[in-house]
């Protein structure tokens, strides 16, 4: 049990600095309050985004 604990806490220190990563970058660009909003929802989802366009990008080649 404490292996798969040690492998989930790994991943989720890479989510998390880049969720934070992601919310600066999107909050930072935002022209206006809702497009900053919308930058925070963005931020959550962003791994799913990356694997749909790298996906989408595999796929096209």
């Amino acid at each position: 049990m404490k292996e798969t604990a040690k492998k989930r806490a790994s991943s989720n220190t890479i989510y998390g600095l880049g969720f934070i990563g992601t919310v600066i970058y999107f909050i930072s660009h935002a022209t206006s309050f809702w497009i900053g909003a919308l930058g925070v929802l963005k931020a959550i989802v962003w791994p799913a985004i990356l694997v749909y366009e790298v996906l989408n990008y595999i796929s096209t080649s």
